[in-house]
C-alpha cells in the first residue's frame, strides 16, 4: 500500500465554478498507484467542492440559478453577517454542496464519467485563493 498527497490551490472568481479536473488527473497520472482511492478535501467554509457535468454550460448556470435562490445573499433571516452579506448564504451553499470527494483509480487514472469534471465553486461574492488537500491511496 502506497499514500502519496499534494495540495492545489485555485484561484477563484466570485460565485463561479472552477474546474481542475485535467491538474488532478495529470497528477494522479503522475503516480505510481494503478488502483485505489484519491480523496479530495476543501479547506474552507465558504466555497464548495463536486462534480458536475463539464461539457454543457448551462447545467452550471442552472444549477448556479438554483443554489443561489435556495440560499439568496442578503437574506433577512442570517444573523451571521460578520464579512458581509454574501456571509451566511456562503456557508449555507457550503454545507449543502459539501467540502469532500473520493475518486476510485483504476489504471492509474481518476475513473470519472465521459461528462464529469472536479470544480472548486466560490460563494463569496468576492475571489480568493481555495486550497484543495489531495490524497491517493493504493497499489
Amino acid at each position: 500500500m502506497t499514500a502519496v498527497a499534494t495540495e492545489f490551490t485555485l484561484a477563484t472568481k466570485p460565485g463561479a465554478l472552477t474546474e481542475f479536473t485535467d491538474e488532478l488527473s495529470t497528477w494522479v497520472r503522475s503516480q505510481s498507484i494503478r488502483i485505489g482511492q484519491c480523496a479530495l478535501w476543501l479547506r474552507h467554509t465558504s466555497a464548495g467542492l463536486i462534480i458536475c457535468e463539464n461539457a454543457d454550460p448551462d447545467v452550471l448556470r442552472d444549477l448556479r440559478r438554483f443554489l443561489w435562490d435556495l440560499a439568496p445573499d442578503g437574506d433577512p433571516r442570517y444573523i451571521h453577517t460578520a464579512e458581509g452579506l454574501d456571509d451566511m448564504s456562503a456557508h449555507v451553499k457550503s454545507v449543502l454542496t459539501g467540502c469532500q470527494l473520493t475518486i476510485p483509480v483504476v489504471d492509474g487514472r481518476l475513473q470519472l464519467g465521459t461528462w464529469q469534471g472536479v470544480f472548486v465553486w466560490e460563494f463569496r461574492a468576492q475571489a480568493h485563493r481555495r486550497r484543495v488537500s489531495v490524497s491517493l491511496v493504493g497499489d
